[in-house]
């Protein structure tokens, strides 16, 4: 009776460990919804690159925040050929002058096939020369990619002031 009642018990705690697993990634997914309408209001030539580009994902709220030494993380979903595909979860760690906390989304595109391998090998990490261009109005029109990869961010609350380095890694979860 003590295997039935355990047995039970294990089984009953994995239904709701995937229970909500589940609903996290649904509310993920309507997040990212929202955050690519944003970024579309804010600059709506974007649209050709989530049109064009191999491969994307949307990180819909990321959190950043530091004091000498900071860090960001956030989920997102990824799409390739404008269907999910995965998910994706970015973290990052910094060191330098930096002060604050902030709230923003953002996407990363995939220039071609060899670039979105490497996100979704979770090989990609994006370094200092790599940097995110702040959405607005026609900044898509002149965006270039960098090693296959074009980041853009929409700012969401909160201040930080920061002068640091450090790289964003990012892990892939396929649906």
């Amino acid at each position: 009776m003590k295997k039935v009642t355990l047995t039970f018990f294990f089984g009953l705690l994995a239904l709701v460990g995937f229970a909500q697993d589940s609903t996290k990634d649904q509310r993920i997914i309507e997040d990212a919804a929202d955050a690519k309408a944003s970024f579309l209001d804010d600059d709506p030539s974007m649209q050709e690159m989530f049109d064009s580009s191999y491969g994307y994902i949307i990180l819909p709220n990321v959190g950043k925040g530091g004091f000498g030494i900071g860090g960001a993380a956030g989920n997102g979903v990824a799409y390739q050929g404008g269907s999910k595909v995965g998910f994706a979860k970015m973290t990052q760690i910094t060191i330098g002058f930096q002060a604050g906390g902030q709230a923003y989304s953002e996407v990363v595109f995939f220039e071609d096939q060899e670039a979105f391998d490497r996100f979704r090998n979770s090989k990609v990490e994006m370094s200092a020369q790599v940097s995110a261009v702040a959405a607005a109005s026609g900044a898509s029109l002149n965006a270039k990619y960098v090693d296959g990869v074009a980041v853009f961010t929409r700012t969401k609350g909160g201040l930080m002031y920061e002068a640091s380095v450090g790289g964003q890694q990012f892990k892939f979860r396929d649906n």
